[in-house]
């Protein structure tokens, strides 16, 4: 049973300014800005890479949803995280939801980190993911110009690949496809 607090919290994430994006992370309300532009284009262009693929089914295999910013809810409306962009296999969910957020653990998150978000994504979030069992996760640095792929082996993130600069590369579990790393940085 929720309790009068723990739903003023999710009230308090509702109420945020709309230039704000508001996670509740281990019981707290984490807000900040929407995205500098570097970091929205990174993502936006990871997003039409993967998405084409995976999502559309031009030049790769289908099979996905592939989000910008969904809402996740690990606990409803206790434990919810907004990453830069998630993924689920159709297999494991055959529909988008009706609701306005997802209750279904991803298959895939990506957090583009800036200054201001690195600390919370890899030492808040990321335990996040591996404790509701995500079992991909890459984080993009546009600044640093590199890509560390993650994979949840025994509850414990791995490191599968470090890439960077303008390497093309095909990486699990997108590997039926080739991203141009370049094209995130400019």
């Amino acid at each position: 049973m929720q309790t009068a607090e723990q739903f003023s919290l999710y009230d308090q994430l509702a109420a945020l300014p709309e230039n704000l994006t508001g996670e509740i992370l281990n019981g707290q309300i984490h807000a900040q800005p929407r995205p500098a532009p570097r970091h929205a284009r990174a993502a936006s262009r990871l997003d039409r890479s993967i998405g084409r693929g995976y999502d559309d089914g031009d030049d790769g295999p289908g099979g996905w949803w592939i989000l910008p910013e969904p809402e996740i809810h690990f606990v409803r409306k206790l434990e919810v995280v907004v990453p830069d962009l998630a993924g689920w296999k159709h297999e494991r969910m055959p529909k988008l939801p009706e609701t306005d957020y997802f209750e279904t653990v991803p298959d895939w998150v990506c957090e583009v980190l800036s200054p201001s978000t690195a600390s919370k994504d890899r030492e808040v979030k990321m335990p996040i993911y591996a404790h509701y069992g995500v079992r991909h996760a890459w984080l993009v640095d546009p600044k640093a110009r590199t890509l560390e792929a993650l994979e949840l082996r025994s509850g414990v993130w791995a490191e599968i690949g470090r890439f960077s600069g303008s390497d093309a590369v095909s990486i699990v579990p997108f590997d039926k496809i080739r991203i141009e790393l370049a094209t995130l940085w400019t």
